[in-house]
């Protein structure tokens, strides 16, 4: 499938002034004398991503298109939680590389292709709803958590189901490239309930099968069902969301393999919003105050685990 993408309408700086990061300093754009960091033969940090944000004038975040109230597009906007902590990411890597006017670069992504876009230097940093498990750390780094979730369904308030064994021999819906989407395919063998499984290619398609009654139910991550719920305004009476958590899981935002001191950037700047309430206030306007577009309040306080979490920040997985 293609993949959209959009960008902000600043400029690309045609030269970058001398960056400090610690004793280190990058040297990006031409200059026609030599600086002393220059003659002097200083090292450029070891940050290879920091590098490439400084030599480029601009850092690449991965976005999402329907990951309400995480990472989601709103009048023609990206917004939402995890994207508001990518963009205080940004803002401390502005100040660390003395670059203002850093250009920020939107690349949407999908749960099936965003961590080959990490792998592959596409985007820089992924902030969205990420499920942060062992087998990836392989292949990706993650930050600090800065979520805590267990997995359920949502079906229609008057279809019954209660449980997973109500849906033994019917259809079921989950978002493809999941983690939520193994766990259904592992369960439906393990109780031979016989699942016809849809493996949609976003969230808010995998919803409207559950809407269509093209799927009984809709297994993903508990706030993104409270999300789409909440997008259906006067009608959210009509669903609900039910039945054991099949795992519980985190978020944390995503970068390569390979790069400490860009890690501890991020880290840093989730641990310091934590401890400080502002991550706190950040969960209040995205998760109990109404939200754009349309102003749905997804009504969805924060948990005792959630309160933990951010009394002890840490990227510890629980899988």
């Amino acid at each position: 499938m293609g993949v959209a993408s959009s960008e902000n309408d600043m400029k690309l700086p045609h030269s970058l002034a001398l960056v400090v990061i610690g004793s280190a300093c990058v040297i990006a754009g031409a200059r026609a004398t030599p600086t002393k960091a220059q003659t002097t033969g200083d090292p450029q940090p070891a940050s290879a991503t920091l590098r490439k944000i400084a030599e480029n004038g601009a850092i690449v975040l991965g976005t999402r298109e329907s990951s309400v109230p995480f990472s989601y597009t709103a009048n023609q906007q990206t917004v939402g939680y995890s994207y508001a902590i990518a963009l205080k990411v940004v803002d401390d890597i502005k100040r660390r590389l003395n670059l203002p006017n850093l250009a920020v670069k939107n690349v949407m992504v999908t749960s099936a292709n965003r961590i080959s876009y990490v792998v592959n230097n596409q985007i820089d940093l992924e902030c969205g709803s990420t499920a942060h498990l062992s087998e990836r750390d392989s292949l990706v780094a993650f930050s600090n958590s800065f979520f805590r979730y267990g997995i359920r369904m949502a079906v229609k308030t008057k279809s019954g189901i209660r449980n997973y064994d109500d849906l033994a021999g019917k259809t079921v819906v989950t978002t493809a490239g999941t983690s939520d989407e193994r766990l259904l395919r592992q369960m439906t063998l393990q109780k031979k309930l016989n699942l016809r499984i849809i493996s949609a290619r976003d969230h808010a398609e995998a919803f409207a099968a559950l809407k269509s009654d093209r799927a009984v139910a809709f297994v993903m991550d508990d706030p993104l069902l409270y999300g789409k719920i909440a997008q259906e305004g006067a009608a959210r009476s009509e669903y609900k969301v039910t039945g054991d958590s099949l795992a519980n899981e985190t978020y944390g935002c995503m970068m390569r393999k390979g790069d400490p001191q860009f890690k501890q950037i991020v880290d840093d700047v989730i641990a310091d919003m934590q401890r400080s309430g502002a991550a706190e206030k950040l969960y209040d306007t995205w998760f109990m105050q109404p939200i754009p577009p349309d102003g749905i309040n997804l009504q969805f306080p924060l948990s005792a685990e959630m309160k933990a979490l951010f009394a002890h920040p840490n990227d510890h997985t629980l899988d």
